[in-house]
């Protein structure tokens, strides 16, 4: 049977806002990153938004301490998992999935998958997918659980070179998910994807009677002083996602100089995404004072009530940065084939169709349905900002200091 260890998930998650993190710390020292919760737990209330009806079990896990000491490059001596599952193990018994606070299924859709398979999942959350990775390069050598769920693209290339991943090929690749991949390793799978760009308020420009930005260089015009509210990338996930985009757009030289003309163009920094969205965004609940707020691709759907024909919020998609999600098997997992299972779970059918209603991110199975309000409102972008994630692990830290020292300095 289902259980959930840690953070039960009673939020819908990432309509508009990811979970919280903590930037790492100076070289040599790894600093713990701030669990889910606080700022970034918070999206657009709906009476659509589902919550988790998972009940939920106590327990202790360990919680590593220190510095994380993972070699570059390091290799896993665990056994390749296949889509036919490891030697070692057969398929079924229990299988723990490592991931973050955000983590949300349909009770019946992880039901059906256990008595079909004849596993027992334990789901345990470890934070956001920041934390969760330093958890997992921490615990290497006794590794929390078998399967790991929410790795993404700013953070996959050390959960990479920590070694903390064990190949595996899943049958449902050709899918959608493979396009998606990481390297040739096969040892991060693509599940989901979101798109993070700057929010508009439709009815605060047309009742001023003010054209609408539509690039990355609009905000930081005369005409949009004092309207752009975004959450630090120090502390926040959309934030550090949307600081990602400015380095794609202007360049690893450029991106300081157009932050710099946001300061000089008024925009205000929170710590996290409820606060901008929740509280200064003149488009949400808030009624805040500005317009213009960093959120997602599917947040406008969530502004929409009964008797609406237009959504009041739409997402500048020109402004965008790509977060894939990845799952994969944890090397030295006690059941690999079983965790094989997992991986193959999330990317069926079933799993791939409940993603936008639970966890309000974009399936990457290009053979399922969106809800209809995704399919009017909530139109990803068709060329959004990325990174490799090994430039982003590379520079991340070096990027967000920068950051502090331009913006709050």
């Amino acid at each position: 049977m289902y259980r959930h260890l840690g953070a039960s998930p009673t939020h819908p998650r990432r309509s508009a806002g990811r979970r919280r993190l903590t930037a790492l710390g100076a070289v040599g020292a790894l600093v713990l990153l701030a669990s889910c919760g606080g700022n970034d737990s918070a999206s657009p209330t709906s009476s659509a938004s589902p919550t988790s009806s998972a009940a939920v079990t106590t327990g202790s896990t360990a919680q590593a301490t220190g510095e994380a000491t993972g070699t570059t490059g390091a290799t896993t001596d665990a056994a390749p998992a296949t889509a036919g599952g490891s030697t070692e193990a057969a398929a079924g018994g229990e299988v723990t999935l490592v991931t973050h606070d955000s983590f949300n299924v349909d009770k019946k859709v992880l039901a059906d998958f256990e008595a079909e398979s004849g596993i027992t999942v334990t789901v345990l959350a470890q934070g956001d997918s920041g934390a969760m990775v330093n958890q997992l390069v921490l615990t290497k050598d006794n590794p929390l659980g078998d399967v790991v769920f929410g790795i993404d693209n700013a953070f996959a290339s050390r959960a990479l070179d920590a070694g903390v991943l064990a190949p595996y090929t899943s049958g449902l690749l050709a899918d959608g998910a493979g396009k998606y991949a990481v390297d040739d390793t096969d040892r991060l799978t693509a599940v989901d994807y979101g798109d993070v760009c700057v929010n508009v308020d439709h009815r605060w420009f047309a009742e001023k009677k003010i054209p609408e930005p539509v690039t990355f260089e609009d905000l930081a015009e005369p005409q949009y002083k004092d309207l752009l509210v975004t959450p630090s990338p120090a502390t926040s996930s959309p934030g550090l996602a949307f600081l990602l985009a400015t380095v794609a757009h202007f360049g690893a030289d450029g991106w300081p100089a157009y932050w710099q003309s946001l300061k000089d163009n008024g925009v205000k920094v929170t710590s996290g995404w409820s606060d901008a969205y929740s509280v200064d965004f003149s488009g949400s609940s808030g009624k805040g004072a500005r317009p213009l707020v960093l959120s997602y691709a599917s947040s406008p759907p969530y502004e929409v009530t009964e008797g609406m024909t237009e959504a009041p919020t739409g997402a500048l998609l020109d402004t965008c940065f790509r977060q894939v999600e990845y799952a994969g098997v944890l090397a030295g997992a006690k059941n690999p084939a079983a965790a094989g299972k997992v991986v193959d779970f999330l990317l069926s059918q079933a799993f791939q169709q409940d993603i936008p209603t639970q966890m309000y991110v974009y399936p990457v199975s290009g053979s399922v349905d969106l809800p209809a309000d995704w399919v009017k409102y909530a139109t990803p972008a068709k060329d959004p900002a990325t990174l490799p994630p090994a430039e982003i692990t590379a520079n991340r830290e070096a990027w967000i200091q920068q950051w502090s020292d331009l913006l709050e300095g």
